[in-house]
């Protein structure tokens, strides 16, 4: 292979060979963009820190936005952005019965964070070959500081959609970002001149209202969000809008137009059919063995089992399946208090003679001040058939 030194190599050769790393590192899309600080959209993450919005992601602060809109920070010299995109669209998207538990398409397979960062740092590799001399990079994928959705529209490798995602022409939202400061001087691409326009079917269909205005999430009340981030017992006015969703949500994205033309991924990464939708009764019932041996490497371990089985009790209670009920009580009587807050939340939406009586057995059982709270609100909420 012949190298060219850096400072002498031509630009249009060098970014010929920055394209082809992207791609013989197994990326979709690669585009660039400058090194420029992100004034505009530090102040925008900054107003939504300060206005609540990020509220449950307490690692998203006000240092870190400052830093991460800063790339000259993140590497001193830093002159490009090289931007990529993963797609991981399934071929085709199995529909799951509503007692199951629905899983984001993202995670139905390997955490993507090690394999988009080893791609990254082989490409890294390709072009220092490439090139015959050391350059300066830093990678990042979205556990890292940089505001990859930033850095992607400044690119061009897409548009902000109204729902918060990165839109692309030829694959929709159904992206990985991730993004290579470097201190290569590559040309930089043009945002695309494209915007949803008139079309915002993403903010009703969001069952939580979480897309509290055009191009504003609401972090707090984002399914995704609430079952995978959040630690803590679901706000009980979001449980009933939360469907049967136990790890992330699509729906903003189904419903976008956008998306309907949307290229499928080949990729086996995002090939596991048998994590589109996980049996909940069983969820409830797996010990921590279990659930490593289910779901190791794959995203879902970021839930953790406690978070996992919460996320059931909503979705059976959601379900509003009697064969539940007794999953539920066991849960009830025997889980983590967590587990049994929504355990009770369960039993009382679910209702009828057998889930009552549950509840009031647990009622005189039970000694945690929160979960007897929620027990008393569950019989209030029931029935009495």
């Amino acid at each position: 292979m012949s190298t060219i030194p850096i400072n002498a190599a031509d630009p249009a050769q060098l970014r010929q060979w920055v394209d082809q790393a992207a791609y013989d590192a197994g990326f979709d899309l690669v585009a660039v963009a400058s090194a420029d600080s992100f004034a505009t959209d530090r102040e925008e993450a900054l107003r939504r820190i300060d206005a609540g919005l990020m509220d449950g992601l307490p690692w998203f602060n006000a240092q870190r936005v400052q830093r991460g809109t800063d790339p000259e920070a993140l590497l001193p010299g830093a002159r490009s952005i090289i931007s990529l995109g993963w797609n991981y669209y399934p071929p085709e998207d199995p529909d799951a019965p509503n007692d199951r538990g629905l899983v984001a398409r993202y995670a139905r397979g390997r955490d993507y964070h090690r394999v988009m960062k080893r791609r990254m740092r082989r490409m890294v590799l390709d072009l220092t070959e490439r090139l015959g001399d050391r350059f300066a990079a830093r990678w990042y994928v979205d556990d890292g500081p940089m505001l990859d959705r930033a850095a992607a529209a400044r690119a061009g490798l897409g548009w902000f959609g109204k729902n918060g995602n990165i839109l692309n022409p030829v694959y929709g939202s159904w992206l990985l970002l991730g993004q290579i400061i470097t201190d290569l001087p590559l040309a930089a691409d043009a945002p695309l001149a494209k915007t949803c326009g008139q079309c915002s079917r993403c903010m009703p269909a969001c069952p939580t209202d979480a897309i509290v205005a055009p191009y504003v999430v609401d972090n707090r009340r984002c399914i995704s969000y609430l079952t995978i981030e959040h630690k803590g017992a679901i706000p009980i006015e979001l449980r009933a809008s939360m469907g049967n969703w136990v790890f992330g949500c699509d729906i903003c994205q189904e419903v976008c137009p956008v998306n309907r033309k949307a290229k499928s991924t080949g990729d086996p990464n995002f090939g596991r059919t048998d994590l589109s939708s996980v049996d909940l009764i069983e969820l409830l019932a797996m010990n921590d063995d279990q659930f490593r041996q289910r779901f190791a490497g794959s995203p879902i371990m970021r839930a953790k089992r406690e978070g996992m089985q919460r996320n059931a009790c909503v979705a059976l209670g959601n379900c509003g399946n009697a064969s539940a009920v007794p999953a539920l009580t066991h849960s009830l009587q025997s889980a983590p208090r967590l587990v049994r807050r929504h355990a009770a939340w369960a039993l009382g939406r679910i209702g009828g003679r057998t889930a009552r009586t549950s509840l009031r057995d647990a009622l005189r059982d039970e000694s945690d001040p929160e979960v007897l709270s929620e027990i008393r609100q569950a019989l209030t909420a029931g029935d009495d058939t």
